[in-house]
């Protein structure tokens, strides 16, 4: 056969998505479309046409066809592609420019063959696209409707026990129902991560403006968007030495002095910066050294049994003493024993949070707590 190509149905044409045959001779190449009803994959996936035909000028419904004569089409052999509810969406076809009466129905039956293989893989390249799609449409709903809110979890200083920042936390109310980290990285995957993770924080700095002045608000953001002009704009009219910005583990930066820049006037304007995840991979070692944060945060992986277990203890205590050395405040995250908060507090951790001090909570009920923060402070039952 003179030419082979896959074609496949879309939006009532017929369009070329491979093709193979001589370059100078080949009248369909990848991208031909044409009207789908003026084709002989249309014919033959409706079942009107066989998908053995010897010679196009002696069938009665092939010799009708413009394409016949304009291609042209002696002998053709086609075979559709089917959806798994049996509709087709395409086909596998090979055509000579001249009749070939030694064809036969081995031939199509190689051709089955083959388009068993193919339409298997076209199935996963289009579920792909219909998971993508899907995808993008979850998120551009989320972000349009404003399908997330801000609890706040409270950080406390250990070594007083008063109450020092709140830790504004993004909660998804649309379906699927999921961890923020999955919407997070959903948004990321289809190019809305940056729209996502900043319309969390302008709905987070809004509650400073309720706070008592001498809380301090925490809130994350990706490293991969600080450089955006957008974050200024949304940082626009928010007391910056109030906010302290947490950078996320998720990804490693490849250079650090775009970041720098980006965060210079930021930081001159009072904005603190605090490196998540500390102890959990080399992504957040590498922003402490390069970044020179206010805080660290240890990972509440390491700190999950760290009064039993010598290892995080250890570990916990090396980079305790690091912060302190470059005048850094350690916050521990996750904290939800006694145990663990005594060990933190000897260690030298300055701050803590997690369900021993307070679960992440609404926002009428974190202005009530740090409206009574002069006359309450936390301190661990045994």
């Amino acid at each position: 056969m003179d030419v082979g190509f896959i074609s496949e149905f879309i939006d009532g044409d017929r369009v070329v998505r491979y093709s193979d045959g001589e370059v100078m001779r080949n009248p369909l190449p990848v991208g031909a479309r044409d009207p789908l009803e003026k084709s002989f994959c249309h014919y033959v996936a409706k079942g009107l046409m066989p998908g053995l035909i010897l010679d196009a000028n002696q069938h009665p419904v092939a010799a009708g066809l413009p394409l016949t004569q304009s291609l042209p089409v002696g002998s053709y052999l086609s075979v559709p592609l089917h959806n798994p509810d049996g509709v087709s969406f395409g086909t596998v076809c090979c055509f000579s420019f001249k009749p070939d009466h030694s064809l036969t129905a081995r031939d199509l039956g190689v051709l089955r063959l083959c388009a068993d293989v193919v339409g298997a893989a076209l199935q996963k390249e289009r579920q792909r696209d219909i998971d993508l799609a899907s995808r993008r449409a979850r998120i551009a709903t989320a972000i349009e409707r404003q399908s997330l809110h801000v609890v706040y979890q409270p950080i406390y200083r250990t070594a007083d026990g008063r109450l020092a920042a709140f830790e504004a936390l993004a909660r998804f109310s649309g379906e699927p129902y999921r961890p923020p980290d999955a919407w997070f990285a959903e948004a990321a995957s289809v190019g809305r991560g940056k729209d996502l993770e900043l319309l969390a924080l302008r709905l987070a700095v809004a509650a400073l403006g309720e706070l008592d002045p001498g809380i301090k608000l925490t809130a994350n953001l990706s490293p991969a968007y600080v450089e955006s002009p957008r974050l200024a704009e949304a940082l626009r009219d928010v007391p910056l030495d109030r906010l302290v910005l947490e950078l996320t583990e998720n990804a490693a930066v490849a250079d650090y002095a775009p970041l720098r820049t980006a965060l210079a006037p930021l930081r001159a304007a009072g904005l603190r910066l605090a490196i998540d995840d500390v102890g959990a991979g080399h992504s957040s070692f590498r922003h402490v050294l390069d970044l020179a944060p206010e805080f660290i945060k240890l990972d509440k992986s390491l700190i999950h049994g760290i009064d039993t277990d010598t290892s995080r203890r250890a570990l916990a205590a090396a980079i305790t003493r690091y912060s302190r050395d470059i005048g850094c405040q350690v916050v521990a995250e996750g904290v939800e024993t006694v145990t663990e908060y005594g060990v933190l507090r000897d260690l030298g951790v300055t701050r803590v949070q997690g369900y021993l001090t307070g679960r992440p909570m609404q926002l009428a009920e974190a202005l009530q707590l740090s409206m009574n923060n002069d006359c309450i402070s936390f301190t661990p039952q045994k």
